[in-house]
């Protein structure tokens, strides 16, 4: 019997890379699997794409924007034949997604921007803040979270944001301890386990209603971009050099059999054991049966800022060029 095949995908400025990973007697007649391969699925953007989400291989969202350039936010979505600009409107660019369904879709931004998309129509929410908002996560319809901040401000800056959504309104909803720090991803191994990381390696964990900081002091030496698992025992918190794993109860730093290329921006988990890492200049990091496989070699080689593991099995991720507005992402 051959392997389920597995599909991994990714979007970038310009660009859009997949890698596939075949399944056995798949692009070959030899007993061995086809081994993975990224392939270009999106190109000729105008705009950098910060992140990538979806419910399955055929139903994926991707955002992004000029980043204050003053260009036309982006969010697209494949449905498993085609990409559809969705037009979400407006310039201030989106940089995350998440949701719970096709038609509950949640996007966040700059500007304290926040827009829901129902499958059909755009409908803005007010955050009641002037702080980007990095990350977004929804435990359900009515239980949504999100989290930014001014990256370098300070007390003196709209900072420490955290704000929820209860199936009506957003409120803020940010941990006892002001740090005065920018927070970038929030991530949940469950409605009531929440992982909020951002500058300084700041790292909080909310448990029912009690939030823990759990980077006191900081395991991480730089700002932790993004958190995401496979579940309570396995969590990751990424940025720069710094990649770190918690059970649950204590983070260590990941040993990588050899050096990361470049700083590492974005994880996601597709099961116990199974992960990707992407960052800057092509980091593609997996791990797979308890070994990290290095695929920095591989095209491409442009920035690269966030990553999904889809249902089926599959990879896809964001990036894009931030410091230019060159469109073949170099």
């Amino acid at each position: 019997m051959s392997a389920p095949t597995l599909r991994r995908r990714l979007a970038g400025r310009g660009v859009g890379v997949a890698l596939a990973v075949l399944g056995a007697g798949c692009g070959s007649s030899s007993s061995s699997p086809a081994a993975p391969a990224w392939h270009v699925v999106l190109s000729g953007l105008q705009a950098t794409l910060l992140c990538v989400w979806g419910t399955g291989p055929d139903d994926v969202f991707t955002v992004g924007g000029s980043l204050g350039n003053g260009a036309r936010a982006v969010m697209l979505h494949y449905d498993g034949t085609g990409w559809r600009d969705l037009a979400p409107g407006g310039t201030a660019t989106l940089w995350w997604a998440n949701g719970t369904s096709d038609r509950d879709v949640w996007a966040v931004g700059e500007q304290g921007r926040i827009t829901h998309w129902d499958g059909a129509t755009f409908t803005a929410h007010a955050s009641n803040t002037t702080a980007t908002l990095f990350g977004v996560w929804a435990a359900a319809a009515d239980d949504v979270w999100a989290v930014g901040g001014t990256p370098g401000g300070g007390a003196g800056s709209p900072n420490d944001v955290v704000l929820h959504f209860d199936g009506a309104s957003w409120t803020p909803a940010s941990p006892p301890q002001r740090l005065g720090l920018a927070y970038f991803k929030v991530w949940g191994a469950a409605a009531n386990d929440l992982y909020v990381v951002g500058e300084a390696g700041v790292v909080w964990h909310r448990q029912g209603a009690q939030w823990t900081l759990e980077s006191q002091p900081p395991l991480a030496t730089s700002t932790l971009l993004t958190v995401n698992g496979c579940g309570p025992g396995e969590v990751y918190a990424v940025g720069g050099r710094d990649v770190l794993r918690s059970d649950g109860t204590a983070w260590t730093r990941v040993a990588f059999p050899a050096p990361l290329e470049n700083d590492v921006n974005g994880v996601s988990c597709a099961g116990p054991g199974r992960a990707v890492l992407v960052g800057s200049g092509g980091v593609k990091r997996r791990l797979s049966n308890g070994v990290w496989e290095d695929d920095f070699l591989e095209d491409p080689h442009l920035d690269l800022h966030g990553a999904w593991a889809d249902p089926a099995g599959g990879y896809w991720a964001a990036g894009g060029d931030f410091a230019s507005g060159r469109a073949d992402g170099g």
